[in-house]
């Protein structure tokens, strides 16, 4: 198991500032579909589905995966963050302002909205790269969790590149050859980004947090190089004129092993830790296997399997994660205000389990989306709308407690002379 390094953990407001952000990204679709009711529903090709896709994606996903990597790297992997401290409030708000600009520009036509998250969001992915990957390969130790992570940032820049191009393409006038390319994008930014760089980070938190054993070594190793062989080959083949088959295979494939690996590390082990992340993640990790059976259900299984995958089961997974990393940055941001010598609230006082257990039961009214889904309805679809809005505030206000449990801690101790 990973030992934590709390002296090098970042300072606090650097990936806090991402993990609170999130759930208002996830407010926000909500909004966006009590507005627009099942029109964002129907196909992946309405603007309405495009904004809504990238509200979480980006807006939430994108979000809670900056600030986790922040985070992670060096507290975890021992990564040293360049520039953490000085960069962080900027790549915030250039991230943030892209991810606005580009859902604007999806949902409205607004042409120079287009061009501006074209410009910010490739820009963002860039400094995060620069700030992660020197680390990544200096550092020492822990090999195959810092290929992973780095492979991920590497394909998260790629899709970040790829999806300026087809928004400056929208700008233009886009034409069927483009299809090829919001395959590739799309793929590339569930399977080569956030998949695995979920799968990369399971393996310290699964055992850290849940009690697990590791992914087994060599049987992580073949499912890494297989995605780095056969998604780069899959893209290149689809954008030669295949019709899609083996891309939708590759995503298929690799997604539902990492959700049966990490289900099968949790029946499997003894001494697994039962608590709110263990059943944020087993649910994931079901409804992440069942939306990838469903993408290969053609044109409307590819729709309702995006309901189930980034409307339930990756937040499932991401906001499993944040609900762990926030008040452990709560606790260390204490640990140095107080100094040594007092007793400090552990971290489950900080964000205890029932408010987690809170925010997860709150997730499950969201299978109103895939049911708007199967039966297309604009009452159904905008009730979907008002429990995501309900489910992501729910959230934020939970990760937000932790700095109001802090600060009443502190507000408790005598004041220094």
């Amino acid at each position: 198991m990973a030992r934590l390094a709390l002296e090098q953990a970042p300072p606090a407001s650097l990936p806090r500032r991402f993990l609170l952000t999130a759930p208002l990204w996830g407010v926000l679709a909500g909004v966006l579909l009590i507005l627009d009711g099942d029109l964002a529903l129907r196909t992946r090709w309405q603007p309405a589905t495009l904004a809504l896709v990238h509200v979480f994606t980006l807006g939430v996903f994108g979000n809670v995966m900056f600030g986790s990597v922040l985070q992670f790297l060096p507290a975890a992997a021992g990564v040293r963050v360049r520039g953490g401290a000085r960069l962080g409030r900027p790549l915030h708000a250039v991230f943030n302002l892209g991810v606005l600009l580009l859902v604007a520009g999806l949902h409205e036509g607004w042409r120079g909205a287009l061009r501006g998250g074209a410009v910010l969001l490739p820009l963002a992915f860039v400094v995060l790269a620069a700030m992660t990957v020197p680390g990544l390969c200096a550092a020492a130790g822990q090999r195959l969790l810092r290929a992973g992570i780095g492979a991920a940032i590497g394909f998260g820049v790629l899709t970040a590149l790829l999806g300026a191009l087809l928004a400056l393409a929208l700008v233009d006038g886009a034409t069927p050859s483009m299809m090829a390319l919001v395959d590739v994008h799309a793929s590339w930014g569930v399977l080569g980004w956030i998949v695995l760089l979920l799968a990369s980070v399971a393996r310290i938190v699964m055992p850290m947090f849940q009690g697990t054993a590791a992914m087994p070594a060599r049987a992580q190793t073949l499912w890494l190089a297989s995605v780095l062989l056969m998604l780069p080959a899959a893209a290149w083949w689809r954008w030669a004129g295949d019709d899609g088959r083996w891309l939708l295979a590759t995503v298929v494939v690799h997604v539902t092993l990492f959700a049966g690996a990490a289900l099968w590390l949790q029946w499997r082990s003894p001494r697994v830790r039962r608590g709110p992340l263990l059943w944020s993640w087993r649910g994931g990790q079901i409804v992440l296997v069942l939306a990838a059976v469903l993408l290969a259900g053609g044109a409307r299984g590819a729709v309702l399997a995006a309901a189930l995958g980034l409307g339930i089961a990756l937040p499932l997974l991401l906001t499993g994660m944040a609900l762990e990393i926030v008040p452990f940055i709560g606790w260390i941001e204490l640990h140095r205000r107080c100094g040594r010598g007092l007793q400090l609230p552990g971290v489950q006082r900080l964000l205890p389990d029932g408010d987690k257990l809170g925010v997860l039961l709150a997730q499950w009214p969201l299978l109103l989306l895939p049911a708007a889904v199967l039966w297309p309805s604009p009452w159904l679809a905008r009730a979907a709308g008002v429990a995501l809005a309900c489910a992501w505030l729910g959230t934020w206000s939970a990760l937000r407690g932790v700095r109001r449990r802090a600060e009443a801690f502190v507000a408790t101790l005598p004041q220094r002379p």
